[in-house]
């Protein structure tokens, strides 16, 4: 296992190391604005070729593709293939699409790292793609039934009988679910009884919010999102910088009203993420590759879990369990760490966390621990800002999150990273990091 403090113990026993050559992504923009008229593969094939224009990889060393979506556009439902051949590889490049919730590029990302472990794969381009501004909308199941039907009758007398049974409801649309299959609550509303439960102020989420867009709009403003590629919108203006990022004050976060348990919630439109498009890629080598092609690894990914808990009360509440598995499982304790990059879903969820993390009682009553893992210090926790300022494209926040702790490690001098993003049905990743020692 790696070591703590250790600066040169990167490999071990018996185990391929599996570095991050390079990861980018377009600018994440609020849904409805620059990217609303194109579809996701447009997106995703951008960021493939802003990968290829940053690295200058030739397309036919590439062994694999996967990227990570959620909401699927019904015409491109491999996303992943159609852009590829957008965005000039081979044909004879395999690629396939993933979907876990807001960890689907997280999955993209240990499918590679499980097909190089493996020996199926030298090189693979792991990514994800969500784009909000165009979801599927369906027809209701008893008109998308009467159409299918429709389809198949023989006579006119058949189709007019068909026809004569539609009723206006019929016509209402079915929309993407914005809620829990298992249990039907929204994750806002999850998020709401999340922080009632640890006594999470509306006060605390708003300033949580207001540091995330502060932090975010000091490392955009000092040239420290190294991961961002312009994006040339067909039609429109060069994309250049997320649009989301938007530090207000106390005052106005105030005055909205709570988005989810109405009147008295504390989960807002301003302290939670908000509908955003983007796309992100990565390039992911065994390190014995990426040195014989001449490339300096960014970062080694190593450890990492996947855990699952209850979907109700526990919705978002996977950073907390996975933080000791991943730490013992390294070898490491949360001291040893320096860099921490953990989605924000809502403010609310951050902070329940960090509470979670910091309490014994919890540790010893949920989950069957002796004493608490710890939370994390603030000085070391998102302080480039996190999902709440920059957006949070479901299928693509996943690579953003292990790029930038790549990125904060080198700046900061850091050696471990510590990523971790929760998901629909209770689920989580979480992944250390680790900086190549000079």
């Amino acid at each position: 296992a790696v070591q703590p403090k250790s600066k040169k113990t990167l490999a071990k026993s018996g185990v391929k190391n599996i570095v991050v050559v390079e990861g980018v992504r377009i600018p994440f923009l609020q849904s409805g604005t620059s990217y609303a008229d194109l579809m996701p593969h447009d997106l995703a094939r951008a960021a493939l070729q802003g990968l290829l224009n940053r690295t200058s990889v030739p397309r036919d060393v590439v062994d694999y593709i996967v990227y990570g979506t959620v909401i699927q556009e019904v015409k491109t439902s491999n996303v992943a293939r159609e852009a590829a051949l957008g965005a000039g590889f081979s044909d004879k490049t395999p690629a396939h699409t993933v979907t876990m919730a807001c960890i689907s590029s997280n999955q993209a990302m240990t499918t590679g790292v499980g097909m190089i472990a493996a020996g199926q794969c030298d090189v693979v381009v792991a990514g994800g793609v969500e784009l909000m501004s165009d979801v599927p909308i369906r027809h209701s199941r008893k008109m998308r039934k009467t159409m299918l039907t429709l389809n198949r009758a023989k006579t006119l007398g058949q189709k007019l009988s068909l026809i004569s049974k539609i009723r206006p409801n019929y016509f209402a649309p079915e929309l993407p679910a914005v809620a829990e299959f298992s249990t039907s609550e929204t994750m806002g509303h999850s998020a709401d009884r999340l922080a009632a439960a640890f006594a999470i102020s509306r006060l605390e989420q708003d300033e949580y919010a207001l540091r995330s867009h502060t932090l975010a709009k000091k490392a955009q403003d000092g040239g420290l999102l190294l991961d961002v590629v312009p994006f040339k919108v067909p039609g429109k203006d060069t994309v250049t910088k997320d649009n989301g990022i938007r530090p207000s004050s106390m005052e106005q976060m105030g005055k909205l009203k709570p988005a989810f348990v109405k009147p008295y919630g504390t989960v807002t439109a301003a302290n939670s993420s908000f509908l955003t498009d983007g796309a992100s890629a990565m390039l992911i080598m065994s390190e014995e590759k990426a040195l014989a092609m001449g490339y300096k690894p960014k970062a080694y990914l190593r450890d990492f879990v996947y855990v699952s808990q209850d979907p109700k009360d526990q919705l978002l509440l996977g950073p907390t369990y996975a933080t000791p598995k991943v730490l013992e499982k390294a070898g490491l304790t949360m001291a040893d760490i320096d860099v921490f990059e953990f989605h924000e879903a809502f403010a609310g969820q951050i902070l329940a966390n960090l509470k979670a993390m910091d309490s014994d009682w919890f540790a010893q009553n949920y989950m069957g621990r002796k004493s608490k893992v710890g939370a994390p210090p603030l000085e070391k926790f998102n302080t480039w800002g996190g999902s709440l300022s920059l957006g949070h494209p479901f299928g693509a926040t996943g690579c953003r999150l292990v790029i930038t702790a790549a990125h904060r490690l080198k700046k900061e001098g850091g050696q471990y990273g510590l990523v971790a993003a929760c998901a629909a049905g209770g689920q989580v990743l979480m992944i250390l990091v680790l900086f190549p020692p000079e």
